[in-house]
This record gives C-alpha cells, sequence and structure tokens, in this order.
C-alpha cells in the first residue's frame, strides 16, 4: 500500500465518521455518545495543526544558527566571481 492510499484511507474512514455523525444517519449508541466531539473535531484538528507549525517555525527560528566560515567563504567567492567578470569585460557597481 501506498503512503497516498494509506492517507486516502484514513481520510474516508475519518470523513465517513464524521458524515455520519453530522447527518444523524447511524444510530449506533457510541456515535450518539461522541457526537458533538467528532463534529468539532475538524475544527480542533486545525487549531493543532495551526499551533504545531507555529511552534516549528518559531523553535527553528530562534535555533538558526550562523556559519560564520561559510559567510567568509562566500564573500571570498563573490570577490572571484566579480574579478573574473571584470577581466571578461563586464563593468560592475562597487558597492
Amino acid at each position: 500500500m501506498t503512503k497516498l492510499m494509506e492517507w486516502v484511507f484514513v481520510a474516508t474512514v475519518f470523513f465517513s465518521i464524521w458524515t455520519a455523525a453530522i447527518t444523524g444517519s447511524a444510530q449506533s449508541t457510541l456515535l450518539i455518545k461522541w457526537r458533538t466531539p467528532i463534529l468539532y473535531l475538524p475544527l480542533t484538528l486545525i487549531i493543532l495543526f495551526g499551533l504545531y507549525a507555529v511552534s516549528v517555525v518559531l523553535y527553528r527560528t530562534f535555533t538558526f544558527n550562523n556559519c560564520e566560515e561559510a559567510a567568509v567563504e562566500l564573500q571570498r567567492e563573490i570577490k572571484e566571481a566579480r574579478a573574473d567578470l571584470r577581466s571578461k569585460g563586464l563593468a560592475l557597481k562597487e558597492d
């Protein structure tokens, strides 16, 4: 079973249960007991996903590391590229 098929299967089961809770078509005791939480489940999942996304973005922002060696190497490569372009006759602005 591919990953796509797994996601489609889970989504189908989820939406089937949710639709049955909304329409009230299934008269299962378990479904009647859990009807209200099932109705609010999509909203809850969206809120949880938003909190997860915000926390991941903030965590990765606060733990971002600077690479001083890479910055120095990049500046050196930029100078070499400018010198190469000047040697080929391209006029560049100086910063």
